[in-house]
């Protein structure tokens, strides 16, 4: 099992034969994978602590963010800098062995596949919300939510590990068939939500008439319309940037590897990684309380800046 996953590595990853030829491709993905990864890891860091600053936002929704975000801040942090160490290896035509690619590629699907499942889970999240209305608050608690939280992140270390054990192809073929699950269930879900989007806007519509500026009703539905549509962005977004990679992968495996195969190979990885440095824009661009909430820890940090500058 072992040597079929080297074998599929060693086949995916440069040699160190190919140094010169790939000496500017290793340069830009240093230098890219450099800065976002000082943009993922402080991006995130404020907005974690945004979202935890943030009242207006229901607890279940805010656990939610914050895994997704600690994923991202995780990704920054690890997974970057090692995939820079590669690439340095690389450009000094030092081939890292079998077991460092093992290490970078369980490290990697980790976090990628937490991010995976969470943007999964705040999809169906705010597809309740609006779908169950009145009753989520009743059948959605917080700690229901934590628990679907700790099962994502043990689900993403075991789902990493198997890949030691199982025949590569195997497992191949089972990341394809989740991975295509999840995409369906949540395409249905967006399909869903906004026929339920539009069904309950006519019916608040008629409401308003008589009593909606009284009830509130149709302020609240604005809100969960924004923060499903601000989710939504980042699920379009973790699909654009991922891509690539797969693309990548079927094309290696119809035509085997091969110069410029292995060059859109290495810029697939540093475009997987952007999207961790993206959600927190989304967030900030997409969701005006959390948006509201970042400004403030701005402001604070120019003034508390400004002030120790005058003191000094």
């Amino acid at each position: 099992m072992k040597k079929s996953l080297c074998e599929f590595l060693m086949q995916i990853f440069p040699k160190a034969s190919v140094a010169e030829e790939l000496r500017s491709t290793y340069i830009a993905n240093c230098v890219f994978n450099s800065f976002l990864s000082y943009t993922a890891i402080m991006l995130n860091i404020v907005t974690i602590h945004a979202i935890r600053k943030t009242s207006s936002l229901p607890n279940t929704l805010k656990t939610l963010l914050l895994s997704l975000a600690v994923s991202d801040t995780g990704v920054g942090l690890l997974v970057q800098p090692y995939y820079i160490s590669l690439l340095i290896k690389w450009l000094h035509q030092n081939a890292p062995g079998c077991n460092t690619y093992v290490a970078f590629l369980t490290i990697s699907l980790s976090f990628c596949v937490a991010s995976f499942l969470g943007v999964v889970a705040l999809s169906v999240d705010r597809f309740l919300a609006i779908h169950l209305h009145l009753r989520y608050q009743e059948l959605v608690t917080h700690k229901r939510v934590v628990s679907v939280v700790i099962s994502i992140w043990l689900m993403s270390v075991i789902f990493s590990l198997v890949q030691l054990w199982l025949p590569f192809n195997s497992y191949i073929i089972i990341i394809f068939i989740l991975g295509l699950l999840c995409q369906l269930l949540t395409t249905m879900i967006y399909i869903r939500l906004y026929l339920t989007v539009r069904r309950l806007r006519n019916q608040i519509q008629v409401q308003q008439i008589q009593q909606a500026v009284q009830t509130g009703e149709m302020g609240n539905f604005v809100s969960l319309m924004k923060s499903a549509v601000g989710i939504f962005y980042v699920y379009l977004v973790f699909l654009i940037c991922y891509s690539p990679y797969f693309t990548s992968l079927v094309a290696l495996e119809i035509n085997g590897p091969s110069f410029s195969l292995k060059t859109f190979s290495l810029y697939s990885w540093t475009v997987i990684f952007l999207n961790s440095s993206l959600n927190p824009v989304i967030y900030c661009w997409k969701m005006r309380p959390i948006r509201h909430a970042i400004m403030d820890i701005l402001r604070n940090m120019a003034w508390l800046r400004n002030r120790s500058s005058h003191l000094s």
